[in-house]
């Protein structure tokens, strides 16, 4: 097993999926239907071969009533400061390595483990070189963006917006929306979400 999916399989997602779809007794047809996500990209998510984007687990979030932060956080703890410190391990936070699953950009939790948060921060990494797999997405609540390097081109609506290092933008994640890293360096910024799921 590669890094990447070694990461995958620390952070357990596909795990978790697995057991609330198991404990509400939906199969991966209940589950495909409720998404409009395909049974195979499914089973590829439960068996930790694939990480989701964010996107996509809203989506499972919705459809097994939980908020997004269940993924993210630790049943015992209820601490209410949590501090991340630079260089703490992360599952997410290393790139997959070369021949690792291609995907259009990666993130790492930066309140992992913070229970019952209603903001979701993370590290967002664009690859330009997966920005074929980019597609657009809506789903529920708000997103914030600081662009920390590289340059970012986000797709709102019939907009279009090139955001580059210091820019901010604050959207409406229910509008149909995609942010593409564009040139030839890879992308980081902080990403803030907000869901009332």
């Amino acid at each position: 097993m590669d890094e990447f999916r070694a990461e995958v399989k620390e952070l357990g997602i596909g795990q978790q999926i697995r057991d609330l779809r198991q404990n509400r007794r939906m199969t991966l047809q209940d589950l495909s239907t409720e998404t409009e996500l395909s049974k195979p990209l499914l089973s590829q998510i439960e068996n930790e071969q694939v990480i989701p984007p964010l996107a996509t687990l809203l989506r499972i979030s919705k459809a097994l009533k939980v908020p997004l932060q269940t993924f993210f956080e630790e049943e015992d703890n209820t601490q209410k400061c949590l501090v991340v410190r630079a260089g703490d391990a992360n599952p997410l936070h290393r790139r997959p390595k070369r021949g690792g699953t291609p995907q259009p950009y990666r993130y790492h939790s930066l309140a992992y483990g913070k229970k019952h948060k209603h903001m979701e921060p993370f590290m967002v990494e664009f690859d330009p070189h997966q920005a074929e797999h980019t597609s657009a997405v809506q789903h529920p609540g708000e997103e914030f963006l600081y662009l920390l390097e590289g340059k970012i081109e986000l797709r709102h609506g019939d907009e279009t917006y090139l955001i580059e290092p210091g820019d901010s933008v604050y959207w409406d994640s229910s509008d149909l929306h995609s942010l593409t890293a564009v040139g030839d360096s890879i992308a980081r910024g902080i990403a803030v979400f907000y869901t009332s799921n």
